[in-house]
C-alpha cells in the first residue's frame, strides 16, 4: 500500500472516533488505541513524532445530520500523555467553545438573511430607501440608486435624500423626521407625494414609517426609520398578460385589445391602432366585460393594474 495512502488511512481511523463522541466529552486518541501501537504507526513516526507530539485531546463542540466539528489539543511530550487534569480543563472549555460555534453559526445566518432580504429589494421595480429621522440615507436599492443617479427627482446630497422640488424637499424632511416619533405620529398606511421631473414624467412616493413591529425589523439596521417607495406613475403591463389571459380564458386577440385599451384609449383610438372597425373593437371589449366582470372600460383599466408585478423587469 503507498505511503500516502496509508498515512490517510490511518489520519482517518485516529481522527474517526474523535468526530463520533459525546457533545463536550473529552475524548484522547490513547482511548482510541494503546500509546504503543500509536508508535508504531507511519502517521506518528512521519509527522507526530518529528514535532514532539504524543497524544491529542478533543470534544465535540457541534454535531448536525451532515457534520461535526470537534476542538482538540495536540500534547507535547512534555506535557506527557492526556490525564484526568486534561480532561477536566476540556470539560471546562468545551461548553464555551460550544457556544462560540452556536452564536457564529447565529450570525452567519442572520448575515444570509440580510444577504436575502437586500436581494428581494433590489428585485423591486419602485425605488426604494430606508432613511434616518434627519434623512440621512441607511439603504437604497438598484432601483432607488437609478432614480439616485438620474438626479432628477431625488438625488443624495452629502448622504442624506433630497428631493429636487425645494417643497416637495421640505415635506420629505418633515416626513421622516414625524416617522421617527412612531407610526401614531404618521399613521401607519404613510402617506403619499407627487413628484414632477424636469420633462414633465409624474412619479408617485410613499412614505411609510418603520417604528413598531415587524416593519421595524424590516428596516435593515435600527436607525431606519422611514421607508420612502417611488414609482413612475404609469401602468408597467409587460410582465402580466400572460397571467391575466390564463385568469380570465381570453383569447390572444381579447388579450391584445385588453392591453391596447390601458396603453392606446378607447374604442375609436385601438381601432384606428389595429385598423379594423370600430364594431370589431367593440364585440371583443363586450366579451371582455363578460369574461372579467365588469361594465366599463375604466374598470378594465383597474384590473389591469391590479396584476401589474412590482418586480423589475
Amino acid at each position: 500500500m503507498p505511503l500516502r495512502v496509508e498515512l490517510f488511512r490511518q489520519i482517518y481511523s485516529s481522527a474517526e472516533g474523535h468526530f463520533l463522541g459525546d457533545l463536550e466529552q473529552p475524548i484522547a486518541t490513547t482511548d482510541l488505541m494503546s500509546f504503543a501501537a500509536l508508535t508504531q504507526s507511519e502517521l506518528y513516526r512521519q509527522w507526530a513524532e518529528p514535532q514532539g507530539l504524543v497524544d491529542f485531546v478533543s470534544a465535540v463542540v457541534d454535531r448536525t445530520t451532515v457534520s461535526t466539528a470537534i476542538f482538540g489539543v495536540f500534547r507535547h511530550r512534555r506535557n506527557g500523555l492526556v490525564d484526568e487534569h486534561a480532561r477536566r480543563q476540556m470539560r471546562l472549555i468545551a461548553p464555551h467553545i460550544r457556544r462560540a460555534v452556536v452564536i457564529g453559526k447565529m450570525f452567519e445566518f442572520k448575515a444570509a438573511e440580510l444577504a436575502t432580504f437586500v436581494d428581494t429589494l433590489d428585485g423591486l421595480g419602485a425605488g426604494m430607501y430606508l432613511v434616518d429621522p434627519g434623512g440621512r440615507l441607511i439603504h437604497a436599492n438598484t432601483a432607488g440608486n437609478a432614480i439616485l443617479d438620474a438626479r432628477d427627482i431625488l438625488s443624495s446630497v452629502g448622504g442624506r435624500l433630497v428631493a429636487s422640488d425645494p417643497q416637495v424637499d421640505r415635506t420629505l424632511r418633515d416626513v421622516f423626521a414625524t416617522a421617527g416619533q412612531g407610526d401614531a405620529a404618521l399613521g401607519i398606511r404613510g402617506i403619499a407625494l407627487p413628484l414632477t421631473g424636469r420633462e414633465g414624467d409624474r412619479y408617485v412616493a410613499h412614505a411609510l414609517p418603520l417604528t413598531s413591529g415587524a416593519r421595524r425589523r424590516a428596516g435593515i439596521v435600527y436607525t431606519a426609520t422611514a421607508a420612502l417607495f417611488v414609482r413612475k406613475a404609469s401602468l408597467a403591463v409587460a410582465s402580466i398578460p400572460g397571467a391575466i389571459g390564463s385568469a380570465f380564458k381570453l383569447t390572444p386577440t381579447e388579450l391584445r385589445v385588453l392591453l391596447a385599451i390601458v396603453e392606446v384609449g378607447g374604442v375609436p383610438e385601438v381601432a384606428m391602432a389595429f385598423g379594423v372597425a370600430d364594431s370589431t373593437v367593440r364585440t371583443h371589449v363586450s366579451r371582455l366585460f363578460e369574461k372579467t366582470g365588469t361594465a366599463r372600460q375604466a374598470d378594465l383599466v383597474k384590473l389591469v393594474a391590479g396584476y401589474t408585478m412590482p418586480l423589475a423587469g
